[in-house]
């Protein structure tokens, strides 16, 4: 919670974390603490659970919040966390982001409702509800139309981010770049940008953004973290070297469809007890292991490599 004041100081590589689950389904609770202890040694700046990469929309509300109450304990306030609490239903996204804040997040990572296509002032009205509900928690919009068939115009943004203090940033998940810079042109550079698309999240950084939400960070979490560190710290080259090194690992993540593959490598690693994804995901096919593993002895080095601890 220390970081909910200041949520400017939410930076970095905010490592995406995977939901793992037993053979039989279950949220597997200690791999969940296991996983979250390996991305604090490898210096990942912050923690997100809950966002697509976590399979939330194959969870239950209690679920989801019995996941969030797990990292909390493991987390506690070495780096900020910032939970997925949105849905395609308004009280499930309340009742979630109630939870979050009641457990001491930092900041509540709120997808746009996907399935239904709302308009821009529908997603401007569902937006404000959940800034006005939750006042004293940072929202943070997660704008993702490969998935949720809609997306959040920056014009959209920019008028959240003028009415509403606590709405202070956006996770965009978009293939269009140009996009990132309308959203900070309009909104001025205040305006929290994290990357979620693995290969702009270095290019954003030249535009101003805050950093990325990434998941390769859950294979890498030493060299995302890093990435962020060396460009901070002017070393542009060194930078560039990490981001093109990660290139075998992105394509890993999308061989099937994420996060099979991540998961696949993390059992195989011993990090977690079970490659299981909820249905409608199935496990990699054996076409897309022969892939992954072609993949993995490209960029599998980078998996082993540790930054900073926090």
């Amino acid at each position: 919670m220390k970081f909910r004041s200041d949520p400017s100081t939410i930076r970095g590589s905010i490592a995406p974390a995977i939901t793992p689950f037993t053979s039989d389904g279950a949220v597997d609770h200690d791999s969940l603490r296991a996983l979250i202890r390996f991305q604090l040694e490898s210096g990942s700046h912050g923690i997100s659970l809950g966002g697509s990469t976590g399979e939330p929309s194959s969870q239950s509300v209690a679920e989801r919040i019995a996941g969030m109450r797990t990292a909390v304990e493991e987390i506690g306030d070495r780096v900020p966390f910032l939970p997925g609490t949105g849905s395609h239903k308004l009280d499930e996204t309340l009742e979630l982001t109630a939870a979050a804040q009641e457990l001491g997040a930092d900041a509540a990572l709120v997808i746009t409702p996907y399935y239904a296509r709302p308009t821009q002032e529908a997603l401007y009205q569902w937006y404000a509800t959940v800034a006005r509900e939750f006042p004293d928690l940072p929202i943070v919009a997660y704008n993702v139309p490969s998935r949720t068939a809609v997306d959040i115009a920056p014009e959209t943004v920019k008028r959240l981010f003028t009415d509403f203090e606590n709405f202070v940033g956006v996770k965009e998940t978009t293939k269009d770049f140009e996009h990132f810079s309308r959203v900070l042109h309009a909104c001025g550079r205040s305006l929290l940008v994290w990357s979620g698309i693995e290969l702009l999240c270095l290019p954003l950084l030249a535009l101003g953004g805050a950093g990325f939400v990434s998941a390769v960070a859950n294979l890498a979490p030493g060299a995302v973290a890093r990435m962020y560190e060396l460009w901070e710290a002017g070393d542009f080259d060194g930078a560039r070297d990490i981001h093109y090194r990660l290139h075998p690992l992105v394509d890993l993540l999308f061989v099937e469809t994420n996060p099979a593959p991540a998961k696949w490598v993390l059992h195989q690693q011993g990090r977690i007890a079970s490659p299981h994804v909820r249905p409608p995901l199935i496990t990699p096919t054996d076409a897309g292991l022969t892939t992954i593993r072609a993949l993995l002895s490209e960029g599998g080095d980078l998996t082993q490599q540790i930054g900073a601890a926090q």
